[in-house]
């Protein structure tokens, strides 16, 4: 083992995990992740909730209480949801108490299937918060463009954000501007600024898998030089960005008024290639004032071989702009690349939303008492 994930912590890196279930949290397994691996923070979405409930382990009772209350399909879920997001918002509180509230953070994230729907998120944002009813609570609202006006409206009201599914530098730039308008509305309406909290989740491994296959498609020498190069280059620019808008003349008023920043968030940072390193959307994502969401298994690796050599983001702009233009130079177009990751990013949270109301409609029935 080495001590990777220290150095991580060391250089400004909030580590999370990017996975919870019941058996998890029951197990110790979580709390032994905090105090041995560094790990402050977790983050969950629909496919997570899917797999671990669908698993079945350690929510056979609930479910048997919720049968028997004859609950919906879509309550259900989120009684179960809530319920280990809470219990793991507990176990994550000494965190979130001793970093004042920036990290022991847990995510959950609005229905998937309201991606598009502007009020809706709003209210099912609202609801979540209410449910949960942890102040270490991060409500995860898609970066669609109908999630924009829901962030500013969100933050507004004082409840803390995790923006998600952020894939192109436009999009990233107008999520950074959303939570300044809430903020500004927060403040307008006599909120303390300081409570509020927001990670802005940019996702990585997928751009290089799109971008990697087009590359394929091209075939030439040149282009095969430029795989896996794609997805750091954008993440790094994404990280200048962010040191621009958090030193602006918006945010120094904001600043003086408590505000917390924005920090970026390195989500889907499991590698899919096995020709490069496992470690490579970890150690060549280091920065101040950054998070990144693990898989376990890249946690493991990372603990394990991961060699950080601080600081590999600040001073590449130039290099990262470079290899995004030659990506460009060979007739792939970043903005395709990016809306589709997107579009498929929102389908997918959504199928398994929809494979998660299926196997727990089925479980609900099964386990439903027979009337004598």
């Amino acid at each position: 083992m080495t001590d990777a994930l220290k150095r991580l912590s060391d250089e400004g890196v909030a580590i999370w995990l990017d996975d919870l279930s019941r058996k998890r949290i029951t197990s110790g397994n979580l709390a032994e992740l905090i105090d041995q691996s560094h790990v402050v923070g977790v983050t969950t979405n629909p496919s997570i909730f899917q797999k671990a409930i669908s698993s079945g382990d350690g929510y056979e009772q609930q479910l048997a209480d919720l049968a028997a209350r004859k609950v919906t399909v879509d309550e259900a879920i989120r009684m179960i949801t809530t319920a280990d997001v809470r219990d793991a918002a507990d176990i994550l509180r000494p965190v979130y108490d001793s970093t004042e509230g920036q990290d022991g953070r847990v995510s959950i994230e609005v229905d998937p299937r309201l991606a598009h729907e502007t009020t809706a998120t709003i209210a099912e944002a609202k609801q979540l918060a209410w449910l949960v009813d942890r102040p270490n609570t991060l409500i995860k609202i898609p970066a669609t463009k109908a999630g924009l006006p829901a962030i500013t409206e969100v933050i507004g009201k004082g409840i803390s954000v995790n923006v998600t599914l952020i894939f192109s530098l436009e999009r990233y730039r107008e999520v950074m501007d959303a939570y300044l308008a809430g903020l500004e509305k927060a403040k307008a309406a006599g909120l303390d600024l300081s409570k509020i909290h927001s990670v802005a989740s940019f996702f990585v491994s997928r751009v290089d898998s799109e971008i990697d296959k087009r590359l394929d498609a091209v075939g030439t020498d040149e282009a095969k030089a430029l795989k896996g190069k794609a997805a750091l280059a954008n993440a790094r620019l994404a990280y200048e960005a962010y040191e621009e808008v958090f030193s602006g003349e918006r945010w120094a008023t904001l600043d003086k008024a408590q505000a917390n920043k924005q920090r970026p968030l390195w989500a889907s940072t499991g590698v899919k290639d096995p020709a490069y390193k496992d470690t490579l959307y970890v150690v060549d994502l280091v920065a101040p004032g950054t998070v990144n969401t693990m898989p376990e298994g890249t946690l493991e690796a990372t603990a394990d071989h991961g060699v950080v050599a601080g600081d590999t983001i600040r001073g590449t702009y130039d290099q990262a702009r470079a290899e995004l233009d030659a990506v460009a130079k060979l007739g792939i177009s970043y903005d395709d690349v990016v809306q589709l990751l997107e579009d498929e990013g929102v389908e997918k949270f959504e199928a398994s939303w929809n494979d998660l109301l299926k196997s727990t409609e089925a479980e609900l029935e099964r386990l439903a008492p027979t009337e004598a």
